[in-house]
């Protein structure tokens, strides 16, 4: 059994060193022909330092944002995953995002 958490372990530091936002920035700067970040933060409509922190690594992409990226790059959610290194195969939302709170007494 320890051997199943060690693969599990080590996978999720795999996906962690694959994660590069960066290249779905610049990639996207590029096919829409932008001169920098913030030309790219005007396009997707977001505040320039939503996409520092992204390129920096200290906020993810959002599914909203990632939606918004679809949409003025007409490139796939798929494809805008893979250029920032997601490879998993389905996207899965936590079940504890669909219950409702326990109030406290």
């Amino acid at each position: 059994m320890t051997i199943h958490f060690e693969n599990q372990d080590s996978s999720r530091l795999a996906d962690q060193l694959a994660y590069d936002p960066n290249n779905l920035l610049d990639t996207l700067i590029e096919k829409l022909h932008l001169k920098n970040d913030a030309a790219l933060s005007r396009a997707l409509e977001v505040a320039p330092p939503v996409i520092s922190k992204i390129r920096h690594r200290r906020l993810p992409v959002g599914a909203s944002l990632l939606i918004r990226m679809h949409e003025v790059s007409d490139l796939s959610i798929r494809e805008l995953r893979t250029l920032m290194g997601d490879r998993r195969e389905k996207f899965r939302i936590s079940d504890k995002q669909f219950k409702p709170k326990q109030a406290s007494h």
